[in-house]
């Protein structure tokens, strides 16, 4: 049974790779490679001629049984086109597949985005959560910075440079004053990181049109502050509140356009009533509409 390596390759700059991943590259029998065309260019760097198949979102079913079967005879790298693979990624999934078949999964460490913005960005670095790419469409994204909004660690999460600026108007709205840092670009050229609050930061973009890759860094809710919120949220709570007021707090949600999840989630915070009597109650509302 051969093993998948896990292997992390430069996010940037060609020289950020270790001595032990450039001999796993050359030794496996294939590498799984996201872009190959993007991955040749660092193999060719080193003079390294494994062969080399795609392995991405669009081909991961047909491409898992090939891999696997690569694995009956020989060791496989698995190589994202910058940092380490499996992380907001279909890597997860093949991971996943090759575990089950009984293979032995390897992880050759090296550069990671993430982490790298992070350890530069000045924020606390003993507690940190990473949410991958924040949703394309706005209500969604809104969504996951209400819920992220209270976490006292830091936050870390991808963004493209079309989106940067409405992802930074909505981290204002819902996240306020909060200090952050985008990394842009990390370990190439032009890296920069700027930091700031999010109306700060909305103000140098409307000059300098984002381009390029970004790593956002999001302080952690001071704890006072989120204390205080929930000691206040404690003293509004009615010691018993009717079925009929939690209908029309779901009823008003709904018709402003949010999920059932969100809606029954925000309801059960400002009225205080557990989640799963508002969720009985929102199923009762939905199966009225629906009779």
């Amino acid at each position: 049974m051969g093993t998948l390596y896990i292997v992390a390759t430069p996010i940037g700059n060609l020289e950020d790779i270790t001595l032990r991943a450039l001999r796993i590259l050359r030794e496996v029998r294939l590498i799984a490679a996201e872009d190959t065309r993007h991955t040749r260019i660092l193999l060719d760097h080193y003079q390294i001629n494994t062969p080399c198949i795609s392995y991405h979102e669009h081909n991961k079913l047909t491409r898992r049984d090939e891999i696997l079967a690569a694995l009956n005879s020989g060791d496989v790298a698995l190589v994202s086109d910058a940092g380490t693979p499996a992380i907001a990624d279909p890597g997860q999934e093949l991971v996943q597949a090759c575990l089950a078949a009984g293979h032995t999964i390897t992880p050759v460490p090296g550069p990671s985005a993430p982490i790298a913005a992070l350890v530069a960005s000045g924020m606390a670095t003993d507690r940190f959560a990473f949410i991958g790419f924040l949703p394309r469409q706005q209500r969604e994204r809104r969504e996951l910075l209400q819920e992220i909004a209270d976490l006292t660690l830091t936050v870390i999460c991808f963004e493209t440079p079309h989106r940067l600026l409405e992802t930074l108007a909505d981290i204002d709205t819902i996240l306020g004053q909060r200090q952050l840092a985008v990394a842009n670009d990390l370990t190439k050229r032009f890296e920069a990181i700027f930091r700031g609050t999010a109306a700060e930061l909305l103000t140098h973009f409307a000059h300098q049109m984002p381009r390029g890759e970004f790593t956002i860094v999001i302080a952690g809710a001071e704890v006072a502050a989120t204390r205080k919120r929930d000691r206040q949220r404690l003293r509004t709570v009615p010691p018993t509140v009717d079925s009929a007021v939690i209908a029309a707090h779901l009823q008003r949600l709904r018709a402003a356009g949010l999920s059932g999840s969100a809606a029954v989630r925000q309801t059960a915070q400002e009225l205080g009533v557990a989640k799963n009597t508002v969720y009985a109650i929102w199923l009762e509302i939905a199966a009225d509409e629906t009779a």
